[in-house]
């Protein structure tokens, strides 16, 4: 098929050059200028210099206009893959070409559509993350499942881990997702919007640590903002610290949460808990930290005594 490929960072990248390898034409690419937003200067791969590099037609647009959507029916493509793309494409674009517009987008939909949500679920303990190739239509992230992969979420998984199990579905899944639809079928699945979720743009604010969470969320959050992510951080004396490895404690300690309590194993435990006053919870035990200069070092010698608390403003 004759192809126009949305597509941004090493999302779009990844699926260009799968699109490229194949049998498939890709008659122009259409990318997002370079950004200074923190999560979107990471997995940075170019589209447009891939495209270029293979002779294929960029262009550069941070939202689509009408310029855009004159340029789209000039390409005369038999469909749009969308990939990574970063703002709402218009029906005027999308239900140009014959078979529309295919968008893969890494989540298993309904669930996570929207920004970032391999950090979202690893945040919240889902077993498994996935890719899935929908039909674009009126609503983000909304239309018929052409197909989906799952793979699974192991207990020590970093966010950077399950980006890269699932980047390697891109490819396939676009290139299947493809087959499928040239070859007639149109009986996709719907989504059940009772199911759907829908996460916005992370900011720095998203990183901030809230004490009153369990130790068992909180240790998932570390995990999610690992590096290269802006890491999950807290404030001791006024100054803030990133929290870089943590786990959950074996013991259950009570008080307030936040409070600096004791050393287990190679750690430090830091009370945890919206319940922490009735001892009962788990503690987050704080093994790594960076300090706002870009020192790390283990908690143990950065915290040399206990007591005092750990907050969320300086």
């Amino acid at each position: 098929m004759r192809v126009i490929m949305f597509g941004y960072q090493t999302w779009g990248h990844r699926t260009l050059q799968a699109l490229l390898d194949s049998d498939h034409e890709v008659a122009l690419v259409v990318t997002h200028p370079k950004s200074d937003h923190a999560y979107e200067q990471m997995w940075d791969d170019s589209v447009a210099d891939l495209a270029r590099d293979n002779g294929v037609p960029v262009l550069l647009r941070q939202r689509p206009d009408d310029d855009l959507a004159d340029d789209v029916k000039r390409a005369d493509a038999d469909i749009i893959v969308a990939t990574n793309w970063r703002t709402w494409i218009p029906p005027a674009i999308f239900n140009q070409p014959r078979y529309g517009t295919l968008n893969v987008h890494d989540s298993l939909l309904p669930a996570y559509a929207g920004f970032s949500p391999l950090i979202w679920a690893l945040i919240n303990g889902e077993p498994e993350v996935g890719v899935t190739a929908h039909i674009m239509d009126d609503e983000l992230d909304a239309g018929d499942i052409v197909l989906q992969r799952a793979v699974p979420v192991g207990p020590t998984d970093t966010t950077t881990d399950l980006f890269h199990r699932t980047l390697a579905l891109f490819g396939p899944i676009t290139l299947d997702g493809l087959a499928l639809i040239a070859s007639g079928r149109t009986d996709w699945a719907r989504q059940d919007r009772a199911k759907a979720s829908f996460f916005h743009k992370r900011s720095v604010e998203d990183s901030r640590i809230d004490w009153t969470w369990p130790a068992e969320d909180l240790e998932r959050l570390v995990r999610a903002l690992s590096d290269p992510y802006p890491n999950a951080f807290t404030y001791h004396r006024g100054e803030r610290i990133r929290i870089l490895s943590a786990g959950v404690s074996e013991g259950r300690y009570g008080g307030t949460p936040g409070r600096i309590f004791i050393r287990e194993g190679d750690g430090i435990v830091i009370v945890a808990g919206a319940e922490a006053r009735r001892g009962r919870s788990h503690g987050l035990v704080v093994k790594r930290v960076r300090t706002d200069d870009g020192t790390e070092l283990p908690a143990t010698e950065y915290f040399r005594t206990m007591g005092g608390y750990l907050t969320d403003r300086p």
